[in-house]
C-alpha cells in the first residue's frame, strides 16, 4: 500500500523539489503543507491517513498529538534538520512512532551564518545600509575583530566550525561546554568555566544543545555579569535567552547589542518590542538557509522514510528504543 507523505517542513517548498520527486517516484503521496509552526488541533487535523511526516522544528508533537485518533498511521516523523525539542520522544516511542533527523547536515551553513552575524554586528553592517537607504552618506564606526574575545556557548560539531572560521579573523576562542568534546579541538582554543565565559567574552555565541537544565540559561544576572561592550550572538535556540532580560540589557546598556536568528515564539509577532530594540540585528530563523545544504537536508529527510518503509532502519535516529516498543 503507498504510503502518504506529510510535509511541514517550510525548507522543503523551497528546496525539496527533489525530494519531493523522490518519494514520489517511490508510489508516495505527497501532501506539502506550508504554513509550518503547526500544534493542536491544527496539526492533528492534518495527520488522518498519513503514515510519515517530514517536520520542522517548530512543528509541536506533543503526546496528546501523537495518541490523537487521526495519527493512528503514523509510522515515523522525519525532523528536517537538528533540533527534536518540540517533539515529545517519549510519547512518540511509546506510539512506536520512529523521530528521525539529519544531523551534521547543516553545520558548516549554521557556522558560516554565525559569523555574518558577528560582523554584521562589529562593523554596524545594517546601521550602513540603513542609512544609505535614507538618502544620506554616513560612514557607521565599528569594532576590529583582531584580538578580540570569542566565547562560544556550547561546542559540539557547529562550535567547532565557528571556532575554525574564527580563528581565520584573529580571535581569541573561549569556550564552554558541560561534556567537552576532546577530539577535533582547533589549536587555540581554550576552555573556561561559564562565568569566566561570560566575563571575558567581547562576542558570546551560542552552539549548546536545548535541554530543560539549559532553557532560559542567559537571563538578567548572566548579562549583569557580562563586559558592556560584550555582544550576543544566537542561532541556535531562542529558548536559550531570557528575552525580556536581554531587551533590559540592551536599553540600560549592559551588555553592547545582540544578533538574533532565533526566538522564543516564531514566527516573532510583527508588535515583538526585540523588533525596535536597540542595537540589534534581527532574521527570521534563516541560519541554514543555503541551497545546497537545504537540498542535502531535504533528501535525507525524505531518505528515512523510504528507509522506514523498505523495513531498513533510518540512519539518524533518535529513539532508537522504539524498536522494541510493543506498538511499532
Amino acid at each position: 500500500m503507498a504510503w502518504k507523505i506529510l510535509i511541514t517542513a517550510t525548507p522543503m517548498v523551497r528546496v525539496g523539489r527533489a525530494a519531493c520527486e523522490l518519494l514520489a517516484a517511490a508510489g508516495c503521496e505527497v501532501v506539502v503543507e506550508p504554513r509550518g509552526a503547526l500544534a493542536g488541533e491544527e496539526l492533528t487535523a492534518l495527520l488522518t491517513g498519513v503514515d510519515a511526516v517530514i517536520a520542522g522544528g517548530a512543528d509541536h508533537y506533543t503526546a496528546a498529538v501523537l495518541a490523537a485518533s487521526a495519527a493512528a498511521r503514523l509510522k515515523i516523523i522525519s525532523r528536517w534538520g537538528v533540533g527534536y525539542d518540540a517533539i515529545d520522544l517519549a510519547a512518540a516511542t511509546r506510539q512506536g512512532v520512529v523521530v528521525a533527523y539529519t544531523p551534521g547536515l547543516t553545520d558548516a551553513a549554521v557556522a558560516d551564518y554565525t559569523l555574518a552575524l558577528l560582523l554584521a554586528l562589529a562593523r554596524n553592517i545594517p546601521a550602513g545600509q540603513a542609512t544609505m537607504r535614507a538618502g544620506l552618506w554616513q560612514p557607521e564606526w565599528g569594532s576590529d575583530l583582531a584580538g578580540q574575545t570569542l566565547g562560544l556557548l556550547g561546542f559540539g560539531r557547529i562550535g567547532r566550525a565557528v571556532a575554525r572560521r574564527a580563528l581565520g579573523f584573529d580571535l581569541r576562542i573561549l569556550a564552554h561546554d558541560p561534556h567537552p568534546h576532546s577530539e577535533d579541538v582547533p589549536p587555540g582554543v581554550h576552555f573556561v568555566t561559564f562565568d569566566e565565559l561570560l566575563a571575558q567574552s567581547d562576542f558570546l555565541s551560542i552552539h549548546a544543545a536545548l535541554t530543560p537544565r539549559s532553557r532560559g540559561m542567559l537571563g538578567a544576572a548572566q548579562f549583569r555579569r557580562m563586559k558592556p561592550t560584550a555582544r550576543l550572538i544566537n542561532a541556535a535556540r531562542g529558548a536559550f535567552v531570557d528575552e525580556a532580560a536581554l531587551l533590559q540589557a540592551l536599553r540600560a546598556g549592559w551588555i553592547a547589542g545582540a544578533a538574533l536568528d532565533v526566538f522564543n515564539t516564531e514566527p516573532l509577532p510583527a508588535d515583538d518590542p526585540l523588533r525596535t530594540a536597540p542595537n540589534i540585528v534581527l532574521s527570521p530563523h534563516q541560519a541554514s538557509s543555503a541551497t545546497t545544504t537545504g537540498e542535502r537536508v531535504s533528501r535525507a529527510a525524505a531518505e528515512a522514510i523510504l528507509d522506514w518503509q523498505a523495513g531498513r532502519r533510518p540512519a539518524q535516529v533518535i529513539n532508537p528504543a522504539v524498536f522494541a516498543a510493543p506498538r511499532l
